[in-house]
């Protein structure tokens, strides 16, 4: 796979899929990029990146240029322990404050605008800044992270028991809509993967074979990620215990479903259909 370079977000939420392939577990001709979400789609949307694992909301927006890879996705059944909200007040009574966006998110920033919009009925100011808690709530009343920053926070909120209340968007979706929810989705540039169809064959079984492995090693990975972690044991043995990695019908009749109100809010331009890499 010569020429091939596969982002990776640098979140210990994704070792699952990654660990095998980083470890050397399993073969991978290619070159892992690692970063923040926001900043590997930024590279892959500008052809730096042929696979990566994509910000949904931005799928939706450049599906015409992206093939899905089966079987792999981030996503949560309600809870998902690393997308919080972060409030001074009950985020119903936020109308007319102030809210700062981590610049780290895409699909999260949507779909809590997503949730003011259809569920808390509130409208609020928005603002993306770095995702620094304590910067952030010194400028508003509420802030969004996301991933590691979101679960360091919420530990610091507990720990010194900060006068903030938090939600989980991922709680939120499910009281909202009653659907799982899909974050990010394995994707890859049309034009190489329809230019390369057995070098993307090779990549998608070694994706789902360290994918498979990796969820059968959540032991070994935990030990990792508490090693280059702050976090205790237990916070991060729960987020694994949340985070979802298939893209089965039902999780993609629930990305549908966020895309369907990301279109009534004015978030996307157009109806979205999932196409997927071999079809």
């Amino acid at each position: 796979m010569s020429g091939l370079r596969l982002g990776q977000v640098e979140y210990f939420s994704y070792l699952p899929v990654y660990y095998a392939l980083e470890e050397g577990v399993l073969p991978l001709e290619a070159e892992l990029v690692k970063g923040s979400p926001a900043h590997l789609n930024r590279l892959f949307l500008d052809g730096e990146l042929e696979v990566t694992s994509l910000s949904s909301i931005e799928y939706a927006r450049h599906s015409k240029n992206c093939l899905i890879l089966p079987e792999l996705s981030i996503g949560s059944d309600g809870r998902v322990a690393n997308i919080l909200f972060f409030s001074k007040i009950p985020v119903t009574e936020l109308e007319g404050k102030k809210v700062c966006l981590t610049e780290s998110a895409a699909t999260s920033v949507v779909m809590l605008k997503v949730l003011f919009d259809h569920y808390y009925h509130v409208d609020v100011q928005f603002e993306t800044v770095p995702p620094v808690l304590d910067q952030m709530m010194l400028a508003a009343d509420g802030a969004l992270l996301i991933g590691d920053e979101a679960v360091l926070a919420h530990q610091r909120v507990r720990e010194k028991r900060l006068p903030y209340q938090v939600t989980d968007l991922g709680e939120a979706w499910g009281q909202f809509t009653g659907e799982k929810m899909v974050y990010a989705l394995w994707v890859a540039r049309r034009d190489y993967a329809e230019a390369n169809p057995g070098k993307m064959r090779e990549l998608v079984r070694s994706l789902l074979a360290s994918k498979k492995f990796g969820t059968g090693e959540l032991p070994r990975i935990i030990a990792r990620a508490k090693k280059n972690s702050p976090l205790p044991l237990p916070v991060i043995e729960d987020c694994f215990k949340t985070i979802r990695y298939e893209f089965d019908e039902s999780y993609q009749h629930a990305l549908l479903t966020f895309y369907n109100y990301a279109y009534k809010s004015g978030l996307i331009e157009d109806r979205v259909r999932l196409r997927f890499l071999g079809e």
